[in-house]
Formats: C-alpha cells, structure tokens, sequence
C-alpha cells in the first residue's frame, strides 16, 4: 500500500507537513521569527462534482485533504461517507439541522433600496449548523480527527484524551460546541465578560468549559485568545476558526465558495464581486481560496473581486491593507509585524462578532485582494445599522449586524455593475 500522505505548506516559510506523520495545525516554525506563518493544503488539479449530493462534505470531498488522506491511508469511499454521516445524524439530534447546501438566491428589491445598480446575490447562512458558517471551518477539522483515528494513523495516539479548545465571543464558540458534542469530545470555550447570555446558556446546555476572559493591564490582543493558546500549549486541541493555529479550519469553509461557484454557474451569471464582513480573516480567506479553485477548474469565468469589509470600531486588516501599498507579499510575509498587530484600543460595534483584535488569516485575503482586484473597506456604525435593518426587511433573513457587515461594504461602495454577492451569517440571538 502506498503510505498514507496529506501535504501541507506553510505560505510564509515554506515548511511542509504531512497531516498523515504529524498534525497539520500550526506552524512548526511558528514562533521563532517574524515570519507570517499559515499551513495551507497542497491542492492537486481541482475537480468538481458530477453527482449532486446535498451535504457539502460529501459533495465536494475530492476537494477536501481529509478525504484524500482517508483514501490513501487505505479508507474507502464508503467510510468516508459513514464518518459524514454519523456526525450529520448526531448534529440534527443536537442541534436540529445538519450540513446542506445553503440557498443563494437574487434580491433585486434590496439592489435597489441600496442604489446598487447590478444583480445581488445573498447567500443565507443562518439556517447552517449552529445557525452561521462556522460549523464548517470546524467540521473540517473533526473529520480529519476523525480519519486519523478509523486509520489508526501514529499521528493519532492519545487525542481522544485531550480536549477541544476554541476563543470565540459566539457563534464559533456554538458551532464548535455543538460539533464537540455531537463527536462526544470535551470542549473548553474561552469568551469574553460581555458574551451574550443566550450564547452562554446554550453552550452550558452543549457540555462545554466555559473560561470568561477578561483583558489584563499590560496585555496586548484579545485576552480569549490568548488564554486559547496558552490551553493548546498545556495539551488541548485547536478546535478554533484562526487559521495560524490549526490549518485544517479555513479548508472547511472553502465548501461554502464552491455552493457559491456551483450556483452562479447554474444561473449563468459571471460574479464581479464578493463584498465578505472580516474579523479573524478564516471567513475571507476561505472565500478567497474557494473561489480561485473554481475559477481554476472552470467552474467561473474568474475569481471575484473580493471585498474585505470591517468596522471603523477594530480595522486592523484595511490598516495592513495601507501598509501594503509599496510592499511586496513576499516582504510582507517576511515581516508580519511590520503589517499585522492587535488594534491598540478597545474595540466596539454593533458587529461584535468581527472585532478581532487581529486579522489573523490576513496575508491570505491580501493575496486574494491583489489577484482579484479587490479592495479593504471600512464601514461606520451608520451604514452596519441600516445594513442589517434593510437586509432583514428585504429579504426576511434573521441575520445579526455582524452578518450583513458584508452589505454595509456594499452600501459604502455601490458603485460597481455587478453582480455582487454578500452572504448573511450569523442568525440575530
């Protein structure tokens, strides 16, 4: 039997990891430099589904390294599809709903009530696991877990004995927590003092260890995240959305740029530009990553300008953005610190859920920017309202201010001919 293989490559120093001899989360050489380090998956030529399978892990499990290392550790197709799913089968048990390709669909009354002169698109989010598309950057990572275990791979031995561990303010704190429980695998969720107490109660109903976080004189970035990585240290598992920290969390979500690829390709529409709410950047990036790839199997004519939209309350990535206006990537890469640091102030918005001290998965949506002919754009407190106002109205979507932050960018720059696409993530709680 061929040995079992899964390549990832770190973007900045160009370090490779097999996810099937060693775990393909961060970095090796993380830490050691200014380096800005991210394990991405070595992507083979790019094939899109023939059979129309409604769950996005086994419609596009060619394009998942997961499945693929499940294939060459020996796995067949058919326990690939068992792993999917049992986990579906839990989730809709916990949870009401497991993962389905989520509707697309023109909204031609909320085109107008923004004087966008082009066709919009909104892909509807709020109806995925956990109500946002966080469940998919973590699905990802649990069916490699998964795998590693049915294969009974080295890399594997211990795991099931080391919790979970994830720094979120809400929804990728209930998504992870609700695929926690569904794998039967303890979680610790490390939020800040103002988390919503409705997220609270439903992640004490899902089993999880809940660490309040509050930030510390001296200390600089989000004090969640920093209390995130001194548990993985000690032993947990990454089981967040920042791609630095477990390079299988942005490949989850690349499954939603292909639903969007797939349907602009049904509606014989050319998509102009993707306008996408950035926090830690894994959302983005994803979309970033997803899209090339359909664009490079022909799916699309071309990638989409990407929009990268963040709030004036925490806009450490449109301040990279700036900096980056006589620098190469590849310098910048070099010299994260020159370009990438935690937002000196307290940040504060009506999106709460985009205010991440720091675009970790940044030099990904940079690159994706510069390829598309995309932009940063940075929104006020005004339009995040009136965004989400219109949006719910229009087009009957529950979506939360932090999830129609993407059509306040829109709103801010209308000027385009479309079509555009936003998508709404995030159901208001």
């Amino acid at each position: 039997m061929t040995p079992a293989s899964a390549p990832f490559v770190c973007h900045g120093c160009g370090a490779r990891v097999d996810a099937a001899a060693a775990l393909p989360f961060r970095c090796p050489n993380a830490g050691a430099d200014d380096v800005d380090h991210l394990l991405l998956p070595v992507d083979g030529a790019p094939v899109f589904p023939s059979v129309r399978e409604d769950n996005p892990y086994l419609r596009y499990r060619h394009l998942l390294s997961p499945y693929r290392l499940a294939r060459s550790a020996g796995l067949s197709d058919d326990a690939w599809t068992e792993f999917v799913g049992r986990l579906d089968e839990q989730l809709v048990d916990i949870d009401g709903s497991g993962f389905r390709i989520t509707p697309m669909a023109a909204q031609p009354e909320l085109a107008q009530a923004i004087g966008f002169g082009g066709a919009l698109w909104v892909k509807n989010e709020t109806g995925n696991v956990s109500g946002s598309h966080k469940a998919r950057h973590l699905m990802g990572v649990m069916l490699y877990l998964r795998v590693i275990a049915a294969a009974r791979l080295s890399v594997g031995d211990g795991l099931t004995h080391r919790r979970l561990a994830i720094a979120s303010c809400g929804n990728a704190a209930l998504a992870a927590a609700v695929i926690a429980r569904a794998a039967d695998w303890p979680l610790d969720v490390f939020i800040p003092p103002d988390a919503s107490a409705a997220v609270v109660s439903r992640l004490k109903e899902l089993g999880a260890r809940i660490s309040v976080c509050a930030r510390q004189g001296g200390e600089a970035g989000d004090p969640c995240f920093l209390r995130f990585r001194e548990a993985v240290q000690a032993g947990a598992i990454p089981f967040g959305v920042q791609g630095t920290e477990n390079g299988l969390a942005v490949e989850g979500a690349r499954t939603l740029a292909f639903e969007m690829a797939e349907a602009f390709a049904v509606a014989r529409q050319a998509p102009e530009a993707v306008f996408v709410q950035v926090g830690g950047g894994a959302l983005a990036s994803a979309l970033g990553q997803g899209l090339a790839l359909a664009a490079a199997a022909g799916l699309i004519a071309k990638a989409p300008r990407l929009i990268a939209v963040q709030t004036a309350g925490c806009a450490p990535l449109d301040r990279a953005w700036r900096k980056m206006a006589d620098a190469h990537l590849a310098e910048a890469g070099q010299h994260r610190s020159r370009f990438m640091w935690p937002w000196e102030s307290v940040p504060h918005s009506i999106a709460h859920g985009i205010l991440d001290d720091e675009t970790y998965d940044w030099l990904e949506i940079v690159k994706a920017m510069q390829q598309t002919g995309g932009r940063s754009l940075v929104v006020d407190e005004e339009t995040l309202a009136r965004a989400n106002e219109l949006g719910r109205r229009l087009t009957g979507i529950p979506a939360s201010a932090t999830g129609t932050a993407g059509l306040a960018g829109l709103m801010a720059d209308p000027t385009g001919s479309g079509p555009a696409a936003v998508i709404f993530s995030g159901v208001d709680r």
